[in-house]
């Protein structure tokens, strides 16, 4: 029997393209000879669904979906999908199996995750029931998502004895970086060992607010040998036939570790900016390395012709960084602007002085007032063309509070929010190494705000890779101030970074989304209150 691994890009609540694209598929792989064809995680709705699943009208419509489902898809085929259901008013995430017209088998998901951005719990029901059905001699179990990742849980202690042939587990596995290779291969495998069976894993793929799914489907042989894999970030159809010699199987290579997170930023940008509507994007380019990174991003994810820049100097820009931000725009051919700020930020202060006195010496408020000046002008751009404004900020000065609230915070989606800044370093260089797009002295240049004469940032932060290791132990792994002084931090350093990410929260709190690319990123994982005077 010839399989189909179908990793979609569904988009949550659109449920008749949803559907639409489940029947377009499904065809497709029939037409392939597929007879076994398997759909992601809550196709039908697009994951994650959050708070309409409460919406009964909601659950409501995805069933009508999978009425028509029952008319469109190939009979001939077996087809499993996933989608919210109801059943005696209660709501599961369940995988439907469609063959001759009509649903033969129906399954609940049993083991419902409520750790980091999943919310399952909250939303439904958890199954208790296992479901094995034939095709072709072949007897098959069904399991959703989390149910395979514990292969000593409930859900696979379930099968035991059921002299299984083949599991398929339908999937809604967002990405961090190195998740495919450092868990998810090796769970599944176990899992794939522990049945003594063999495990179709398929995984949708696309962007959806915060999150990236970065399909990578696979299939694994009863030994836990991985015997094909689809690509990643993209949408694909992964065939597999058993009595095959080769299998029609593909194994797709894992992706170099910063193509992957390359990839993934341009895919949570590309998705987040096409499902919402927007047409365009700007770019406020500094002549920096962040907003650098940003705009190669947006060119690489939308094209060209759907991008847009603005600079906009101060009196204290250096002509090394507009003349960079010339030269990136340039060197892209993208839509380019210069406004400069000065006249606007004297008119400001001007106006100020009347309150703050002549003699005022200027300080954080005049950095903050550059800032928020230049908020003002994308927004007002983003207002008059509908652009969407993407922030530039990276997750070392998010968690530090190095940004301004209404001033470089002002936007709609904030690309990098989850890239220390380390890694922006090493992204843009891979970037210019696959072609030169972003002007070396930025990469070379020591950062800064350019707020106020030979401003750099080690003036106000720990030295980068120093600041980021500390960060990814106490935000990533929930160190304590003990923990990371025996590991061999420096206590004054320690000390001054956990009070100033815990300072912090409320801003956070209000800055935009932004693509998730670590294990605990600010936006879904870490919930934090803001009123907090625990400092360890």
């Amino acid at each position: 029997m010839k399989t189909a691994l179908v990793q979609m890009n569904p988009t949550v609540g659109a449920l008749k393209s949803n559907a639409d694209l489940v029947v377009s598929k499904a065809r497709q792989a029939f037409a392939e000879g597929a007879r076994l064809i398997v759909f992601p995680e809550l196709a039908i709705a697009g994951y994650p669904p959050e708070d309409l699943i409460l919406k009964d009208h909601f659950c409501g419509d995805c069933e009508k979906e999978l009425e028509r489902l029952k008319r469109e898809l190939p009979p001939e085929a077996t087809v499993v999908v996933g989608s919210p259901i109801v059943r005696n008013r209660k709501k599961f995430n369940a995988a439907l199996v469609f063959q001759d017209g009509r649903i033969v088998g129906e399954y609940h998901k049993m083991l419902l995750p409520n750790y980091g951005v999943f919310d399952e719990k909250r939303l439904f029901e958890a199954g208790t029931e296992p479901l094995v059905f034939e095709r072709e001699g072949q007897r098959i179990a069904v399991q959703v998502c989390e149910d395979s990742w514990d292969p000593d849980g409930a859900a696979v202690a379930a099968l035991a004895g059921k002299e299984i042939d083949l599991l398929i587990n339908l999937s809604a596995s967002p990405y961090h970086r190195g998740k495919l290779l450092n868990d998810r291969i090796h769970v599944l495998a176990k899992t794939a060992r522990k049945l003594d069976t063999n495990l179709f894993y398929c995984n949708m793929v696309g962007g959806q607010d915060e999150l990236v799914f970065d399909g990578a489907s696979m299939v694994f042989a009863s030994d836990g040998s991985r015997l094909a894999r689809a690509k990643q970030f993209e949408e694909d159809i992964l065939y597999h036939d058993s009595q095959t010699k080769d299998r029609g199987s593909r194994k797709e290579a894992p992706l170099p570790d910063l193509e992957e997170v390359y990839e993934a930023l341009k895919l949570g940008l590309k998705d987040y900016v096409d499902k919402i509507g927007f047409q365009r994007v700007v770019v406020a380019l500094s002549g920096g390395i962040d907003s650098a990174l940003v705009l190669a991003i947006a060119v690489d994810a939308l094209g060209k012709e759907r991008v847009a820049s603005v600079t906009m100097p101060s009196q204290y820009s250096s002509s090394g960084t507009l003349g960079d931000a010339h030269e990136m725009a340039q060197i892209l051919g993208i839509e380019f602007h210069e406004i400069p700020i000065k006249g606007l930020y004297d008119g400001f202060a001007g106006e100020l002085a009347t309150v703050w006195g002549a003699d005022k010496q200027p300080g954080l408020a005049e950095e903050n007032l550059q800032a928020r000046i230049r908020g003002n002008l994308i927004m007002a751009l983003s207002n008059e063309y509908g652009w969407l404004v993407l922030t530039t900020g990276n997750k070392s000065e998010m968690a530090m509070g190095y940004c301004t609230i209404y001033g470089d915070m002002a936007g709609g989606f904030a690309v990098i929010k989850d890239v220390p800044k380390t890694l922006v370093f090493d992204l843009c260089r891979w970037r210019n190494e696959q072609g030169v797009v972003i002007p070396p002295s930025i990469i070379e240049r020591p950062p800064s705000a350019e707020l106020r004469p030979d401003q750099k940032d080690s003036d106000s932060l720990p030295p980068y890779e120093i600041l980021d290791p500390i960060l990814a132990d106490y935000v990533e792994n929930d160190m304590g101030i003990d923990g990371l002084v025996a590991k061999g931090y420096d206590e004054a350093i320690v000390r001054r970074v956990v009070h100033a990410v815990e300072l912090s929260e409320y801003k956070r709190r209000q800055s935009p989304p932004g693509v998730k690319i670590t294990p605990k990123s600010f936006d879904r994982d870490r919930r934090m209150p803001i009123v907090n005077r625990y400092r360890n």
